[in-house]
C-alpha cells in the first residue's frame, strides 16, 4: 500500500529548464549583447550544470565552488571575459533565474487530484534547502508539500544513494515499500529508489524516444504528465 508520494522538484514540479533559459540568455546579453551563440546558451548552461553538480554531491567541492567552476566554463566556452568576482556574477545570474520561477501547469492540478486520499505528499530533492523552499513558496506549493527533504536533512546523502532513500523513509516513519518517488531523472527518481524497495515513477515530460518501451521491458513506469499519477496510484493501491 502506498502511503506517501515524494516528488522531485526541478523539472518535476518546478520548470527549471525554462527559468535557466531565461536567466542564462539574459545574463549573457548583459555581457555581450547579440552574442553569436546566444541561442545555444540555455543548452550549454544545463550541460555544465550536469557536469559540475556531481562534484558537489561527491564532496569534492562546496556548493559555491561548483557554481564558480560552472561559470568559468560557461565564459570560456562562449569567449566571454571572466568576471573578477565570480560569486557576484553568479548572483546576477540568480536574479534573472528567480525572476523566471514558475511551476509546471500540472503541478497544482496533480496536488488537487491527490488530496483527500490520506497520502503524505512531500519533496525529495538534491538541492539546497534555502533555495528549494524558496522555489516552493514562490510557485505556491510550499503549504501543500510536507516534508521537504534535502541532503542537509538526510545526513548529507544525495540521490541515488541507498542511504538517501532509506533516510527519507525514516523521516516519514514509513517502510520504503510504502513510498512512491516521482521525478524527471530516470536513474535518480525511478530506478534508484527501487534498490531499497521504494517505488519509482519516471516523469518523462519531453519524450525520450529510446526509453518509450522501458516499462514494457521491466523498467520503471513512465508518465508524461503528473495528471497521470492518480490512475497509476489507483492500480498500485488495489489489493
Amino acid at each position: 500500500m502506498i502511503r506517501a508520494i515524494l516528488f522531485d522538484l526541478d523539472e518535476t514540479l518546478f520548470d527549471h529548464r525554462q527559468a535557466v533559459a531565461y536567466a542564462a540568455t539574459a545574463w549573457t546579453e548583459s555581457f555581450s549583447p547579440g552574442h553569436e551563440l546566444l541561442t545555444e546558451v540555455p543548452a550549454l548552461w544545463l550541460d555544465l550544470e550536469a557536469r559540475h553538480l556531481p562534484s558537489w554531491h561527491a564532496g569534492e567541492c562546496s556548493f559555491d565552488e561548483q557554481r564558480r567552476r560552472r561559470l568559468r566554463d560557461f565564459c570560456r566556452r562562449l569567449g566571454l571575459p571572466l568576471p573578477t568576482d565570480l560569486d557576484a556574477a553568479y548572483g546576477d545570474f540568480l536574479l534573472h533565474y528567480e525572476a523566471a520561477w514558475a511551476a509546471f501547469p500540472d503541478a497544482a492540478q496533480a496536488m488537487d487530484a491527490l488530496s483527500g486520499l490520506g497520502l503524505t505528499l512531500g519533496v525529495l530533492t538534491n538541492g539546497v534547502p534555502v533555495q528549494q523552499e524558496a522555489k516552493l513558496r514562490r510557485i505556491g506549493l510550499m503549504d501543500r508539500l510536507d516534508p521537504v527533504l534535502t541532503p542537509d536533512a538526510l545526513g548529507g546523502n544525495f540521490k541515488p544513494t541507498a542511504a538517501c532513500y532509506l533516510a527519507a523513509a525514516a523521516k516519514l516513519g514509513l517502510r520504503p515499500q510504502e513510498i512512491l518517488l516521482v521525478g524527471d531523472n530516470r536513474d535518480l527518481d525511478a530506478i534508484g529508489p527501487t534498490t531499497v524497495g521504494m517505488h519509482g515513477v519516471w516523469l518523462d515530460r519531453y519524450g525520450t524516444p529510446q526509453e518509450r518501451d522501458d516499462h514494457a521491458t521491466g523498467g520503471p513506469p513512465r508518465i508524461t504528465s503528473l495528471l497521470e499519477l492518480p490512475a497509476l496510484l489507483n492500480c498500485r493501491r488495489r489489493p
